[in-house]
């Protein structure tokens, strides 16, 4: 039988395939985390979920953060 995870023979991470949340903090949360446990970059995590940088950046400003690259992480 299957893993209920594998489709056409690869195997997804629900948190990649789930849309951002709309909400600023919550966005906020979700985007440190996956920078801290997975992408060295906010490049990387851009192009692996295949949204738009600036679009983010906008976003998580008009809620007052904004991204260190040096720390990897926005604040």
């Amino acid at each position: 039988m299957r893993s209920p995870c594998t489709v056409f023979g690869k195997c997804f991470n629900l948190l990649t395939t789930l849309q951002l949340p709309n909400d600023p903090m919550m966005l906020f949360s979700v985007v440190n985390m996956k920078l801290r446990d997975q992408y060295a970059s906010l490049d990387a995590l851009c192009d692996d979920l295949d949204i738009e940088r600036a679009d983010l950046e906008r976003r998580l400003a008009e809620a007052g953060f904004e991204y260190s690259p040096e720390h990897n992480k926005f604040w």
